[in-house]
This record gives C-alpha cells, sequence and structure tokens, in this order.
C-alpha cells in the first residue's frame, strides 16, 4: 500500500477521534406555524441551540424556498397536499429542508443549505443524508403520525388530524 493510499484509509479509531471533537449538544425542536403555500398545507419545524429560536430570517427563506420547490399540483400523482418543512439554525450554516408525502407512503425532500449569516444564499444540496439526529427527531414524529392518523387510521385517513399534531422537544 502507497502513503497516499494509507493516508486515505480510514479506521473505526479516526471515525472515534472525530466525535470527541464534536460533542453532541441538546437543540430545540419547535412547531413554528402552519403554512398554506398554494395547495399545499405544511407545517413549519425550527430547530435551534437550547435558549434560542430559529431566526426569523431563516424562516421565511426557506418558506420561499419551499413556494419554489413544491410540486405545481399539491394532489396530482398520489400527492395529498401535505408536508413539512424544519429550518434548521445550525452552528455554522443556513439549512432548509422541504419534505411532502407522495405515493400514499413515500416521504420526499429537498435539502438546501447556506452561509449561516444570509439564509437567503441557500443553495441545493446536491447529495443530502437523510438528516442528521435533530431533523430524525422530527422526522420520526411525522413518520408516526402519517402511520396514525392516515395510512393506519380505523377510521380512516385523517389530514387535518395528521395537520394538527405538533412536536416539541429538546433532543
Amino acid at each position: 500500500m502507497t502513503a497516499t493510499a494509507s493516508q486515505s484509509v480510514s479506521t473505526p479509531a479516526q471515525g472515534i477521534d472525530a466525535l470527541s471533537h464534536r460533542p453532541y449538544r441538546p437543540r430545540h425542536l419547535r412547531f413554528i406555524r402552519r403554512q398554506d403555500i398554494g395547495d399545499w398545507r405544511m407545517k413549519v419545524y425550527g430547530i435551534s441551540l437550547l435558549g434560542q429560536t430559529a431566526r426569523p430570517e431563516l424562516v421565511e427563506a426557506t418558506v420561499d424556498i419551499a413556494r419554489q420547490v413544491l410540486p405545481k399540483d399539491a394532489t396530482a400523482n398520489e400527492r395529498t397536499g401535505t408536508g413539512f418543512i424544519i429550518v434548521h439554525d445550525a452552528l455554522t450554516a443556513s439549512i432548509g429542508i422541504v419534505y411532502w408525502w407522495a405515493s400514499v407512503n413515500e416521504l420526499h425532500q429537498r435539502m438546501f443549505v447556506g452561509p449561516k449569516h444570509d439564509p437567503k444564499q441557500m443553495a441545493k444540496l446536491a447529495d443530502p443524508g437523510a438528516g442528521c439526529v435533530y431533523e430524525l427527531g422530527i422526522i420520526d414524529f411525522e413518520r408516526r403520525a402519517w402511520l396514525d392518523d392516515v395510512l393506519a387510521n380505523p377510521a380512516g385517513p385523517d389530514l387535518e388530524l395528521y395537520l394538527g399534531r405538533r412536536f416539541d422537544a429538546d433532543i
């Protein structure tokens, strides 16, 4: 193995070492508001440091992005016109993620990232991950609510019940 090849190989110890440099710090996950965008009915959530709230300019920049990226016909192709938005006011970046339900049980997403100081400069992330531990907290809540209120509801699908559910936690 060449010196270059050995330098690019990651070991489990290196991964653990990276964890020690970025200690876990809980964040506020908060429901901000319900937002109608055309025929779309969206929930808006914020993620921020404890003791803070997601910056209003980041919330509005992310809602503006949602207006641009949500499919034009909210109820075509087995879409229900419902979804949620996560505004993640991260330590070093502005992150906006738009999610919508399609094909009955699929969650679609578009993720945007930009400089902390200028949320209006967020750009689409070409190869996003599924989400960080904070975002996954909201996604897990929304998945469970979708199952309970829409897919497996004994009384039948109830989009209003789903849209009425709110998640607030410190994770």
